[in-house]
């Protein structure tokens, strides 16, 4: 399917469809990259064990993290 065709048949959806479609086209231009994904992660991970190792922050178990999540939620 040509570029051509592509717009001719989204100008004939409805509009609420031709805005759901707008709004995925723009997402799919501002989204990252899967390698760019990954290497912010792989940064905030190195900042995060830095801080643990610094002390500047200090481990929750995971059984407290629920029990505070829970918590949130009730």
């Amino acid at each position: 399917m040509n570029l051509q065709r592509i717009e001719d048949e989204a100008l004939h959806l409805p509009t609420k469809e031709r805005a759901q479609l707008i709004q995925r086209l723009v997402l799919s231009l501002e989204s990252p990259s899967e390698k760019e994904l990954r290497a912010d992660w792989l940064l905030e991970a190195w900042r995060r064990a830095e801080e643990f190792d610094n002390g500047a922050v200090q481990a929750v178990s995971g059984d407290e993290v629920m029990r505070k999540a829970r918590a949130l939620i009730k």
